[in-house]
C-alpha cells in the first residue's frame, strides 16, 4: 500500500521515521462541495465563534502524562497533560465530541504565554514536542505545549484500521508487480484497507479528522489556555496546519514559525516528485561521504552507488534477511529505513552500519528502524500512525483516479530517485488507497487568499537548501504568498529549527519574545 512520505520535524526522527512513497493528485479544485478550501475567518480577534462558547471557556486540569504516550516511549517526566474536548463536527457542535490529548512545559521564568508546537506528520503523536527548546529562553519565557491532533495517538476518538498480525503481514509484502495482475491485486489490497478503516473507525471520525479540523481544534485549545492570540511553531505538515490556521484565523496570530513548508499551491504529483529528487540528492550526498570511508558498503565510486545499493536490497524481494527477530527483513522494511535515513546527516553513521550489516546477509539494524517508522512497539503492537496519516491524507487533497496521472506519475519518481527504482517499472501502477477512500475529500491545492489574511502579522519561514522531503522552494514560495520573512538554513537535513544552530535559534527567539523579525533572507 504506497503513500505519500509522511513529514516530520529533524527533532521528531528519533522518535518516529519517515518514509517517502507516492501518493498524489493533480485536481487542483479551489472548493470542495462548494465549501472555500481555504475558510474565511470565522471569527474577530480572540472571539468565541457563536454555538462554541462551552468549548472555548471550559476548563482542563493539568496532571500526570502517565498512560499518554502511545509510541512506545515514556514522556518526560516533567511534562504535564490533559485533554481538552472539541466538536466531532464543528457543523453541529451539539452532536458527538472529541478529546484531543495536550502536553505542557511550563515557563521556567518570566512567562509571556504559550507556544504551541507540531512536529510534523500528519498521524505523528505531538506530545513530546512540549520538550523542544527545554534549557532555551524560549521554555524560559512561555509555556511549551504539544497536542496529538484529532484521532492520533492519545486523543478520541482514535483513528485504527489495521490489527498488528495485518499490519506485521503488509510489511512483507514488496508491492513492486506492475502487471496488470499485480495492479489488481495492490488495488485490491487498497479497497480492503479502505473498508477496514470504515468499519474500525468509523464514517463519522473519517469524516472529520482532516486539517481543516485541526485548526479550528487549535483555536479551542488557544482559548482555554488563556490566550488572546496563538504562539505556532510548525514542522514540515505542521507548516500546512499552520498555514491554514493562519488562512482561517488571521487575527487571532500573534506570532507563527513554519520550518519545511509544504506550498498549499503545489500540485501534489509535483510534491512528489520533487521529494524523489531530494532523496535522490540527500543519497548522493551519503554515498560520496561513505566512499571516503573504510569498507564503504556502497564502495569507493559515488557514481556506482544505485547500482551498489539496489544489488543490496533486490534479493530481498525473494527472501527477506535473517534477523534476531524471526520476522526477517523484507525488502519494504529495507527501503523503509534506509529513506528515514536521509533525512539527516547525524542518521547516515547508522545507515552505513545497516548496510554494512545487510551485505553481510543480516538485517536488525534496518528492521529497527523501519519498525521505529511504523509505531511497532517491542511486544509487537503498534501506535496509529500508520493509519492516521492515511485517514488524514486521503480527506486533505482530492484523490486521484485517472489512471494514466497514476501512471506517469510513478514512471516520474523513478527517473527522479533512481536509487529507489527496482527497475520493474511498467509506465501503469495501482491507484492509492485514497482512490477507495468511504468518506469525500474536504481539503486540495489551493492559492491563498492574500485578502482574507487581513490582520494576519509577520510570520517566518525557515527553508533549508538540501532538505530531502521538503524542497527549499517550497518554503520560498510559501514565504511569498503569507507575505512572510524567510530564514535559509544551508544544509542537507530536514527542517533546522531549535535543532542547535545559533543562527537560526536566536533570531527565532528573539521573534517570539520581541516580536523581532529576523533580518530579510537571513541565511545561516
Amino acid at each position: 500500500m504506497q503513500s505519500r512520505p509522511r513529514l516530520l520535524s529533524a527533532a521528531a526522527i528519533g522518535t518516529v521515521i519517515v518514509l517517502a512513497g507516492g501518493c498524489s493528485s493533480t485536481d487542483r479544485s479551489e472548493t470542495v462541495a462548494g465549501t472555500p478550501v481555504a475558510a474565511e475567518a470565522v471569527a474577530g480577534a480572540g472571539e468565541v465563534p457563536p454555538g462554541l462558547e462551552s468549548f472555548y471557556t471550559q476548563q482542563i486540569s493539568w496532571g500526570s502524562c502517565d498512560g499518554f504516550a502511545t509510541d512506545g516511549d515514556e514522556l518526560d517526566s516533567s511534562l504535564e497533560c490533559a485533554k481538552v474536548t472539541v466538536p466531532l463536527d464543528y457543523a453541529a457542535p451539539g452532536g458527538d465530541t472529541a478529546q484531543i490529548a495536550i502536553s505542557r512545559a511550563p515557563a521556567t521564568g518570566a512567562r509571556l504565554g504559550s507556544i504551541l508546537v507540531n512536529p510534523g506528520g500528519p498521524g505523528a503523536s505531538g506530545l513530546s514536542s512540549a520538550s523542544i527548546a527545554d534549557g532555551t529562553e524560549l521554555a524560559e519565557r512561555f509555556d511549551m505545549i504539544g497536542f496529538d491532533p484529532r484521532g492520533i495517538g492519545a486523543s478520541t476518538p482514535q483513528v485504527r484500521c489495521q490489527t498488528p498480525q495485518e499490519s506485521d503481514a503488509e510489511r512483507r509484502d514488496p508491492d513492486i508487480d506492475m502487471s496488470p495482475a499485480g495492479i489488481a491485486y495492490a488495488e485490491g489490497k487498497n479497497r480492503t484497507y479502505a473498508a477496514r478503516c470504515a468499519d474500525r473507525s468509523g464514517l463519522p471520525l473519517l469524516t472529520h479528522v482532516g486539517t481543516r479540523e485541526v485548526v479550528r481544534d487549535m483555536d479551542v485549545i488557544r482559548s482555554v489556555l488563556g490566550e488572546a492570540e496563538l504562539n505556532y511553531l510548525g514542522f514540515s505538515y505542521g507548516t500546512r496546519i499552520g498555514t491554514l490556521y493562519a488562512e482561517t484565523f488571521p487575527r487571532n496570530v500573534r506570532a507563527m514559525v513554519l520550518d519545511g513548508a509544504l506550498d498549499p499551491e503545489q500540485d501534489p504529483v509535483e510534491e512528489m516528485v520533487l521529494q524523489g529528487a531530494g532523496f535522490q540528492q540527500a543519497f548522493d550526498a551519503f554515498a560520496a561521504e561513505c566512499a571516503q570511508t573504510s569498507n564503504c558498503p556502497l564502495g569507493t565510486d559515488p557514481s556506482r552507488a544505485n547500482a551498489r545499493f539496489r544489488a543490496l536490497v533486490d534479493p530481498l524481494v525473494a527472501r527477506p534477511a535473517a534477523t534476531t527477530d524471526p520476522r526477517g527483513l523484507s525488502y519494504s522494511d529495507a527501503i523503509t529505513g534506509v529513506t528515514q535515513a536521509l533525512y539527516s546527516p547525524s542518521l547516515w553513521s547508522s545507515l552505513r552500519g545497516g548496510l554494512t550489516q545487510l551485505a553481510e546477509g543480516r538485517g536488525d539494524t534496518l528492521l529497527l528502524l523501519a519498525d521505529l517508522y511504523e509505531g511497532r512497539a517491542d511486544d509487537g503492537s503498534y501506535s496509529n500512525i500508520n493509519d492516521a496519516f492515511n485517514a488524514v491524507r486521503c480527506v486533505d487533497d482530492p484523490p486521484i483516479t485517472d489512471r494514466a496521472v497514476v501512471g506517469e506519475a510513478d514512471t516520474r519518481y523513478r527517473q527522479a530517485a533512481p536509487f529507489l527504482d527496482d527497475g520493474r517499472g511498467t509506465g501503469d501502477a495501482p491507484l492509492d488507497v485514497c482512490a477507495f477512500w468511504p468518506v469525500p475529500n474536504t481539503g486540495a491545492p489551493h492559492t491563498i487568499d492574500g485578502a482574507a489574511l487581513d490582520g494576519l502579522p509577520t510570520l517566518v519561514v525557515v527553508s533549508t537548501t538540501e532538505d530531502p522531503a521538503t524542497p527549499y522552494q517550497a518554503g520560498v514560495d510559501l514565504a511569498k504568498q503569507l507575505n512572510a520573512a524567510l530564514v535559509t538554513y544551508r544544509g542537507a537535513q530536514h527542517t533546522a529549527s531549535f535543532d542547535g544552530v545559533a543562527c537560526i535559534d536566536d533570531p527565532l527567539t528573539a521573534y517570539f519574545v520581541d516580536l523581532t523579525i529576523p533580518d530579510p533572507d537571513l541565511t545561516c
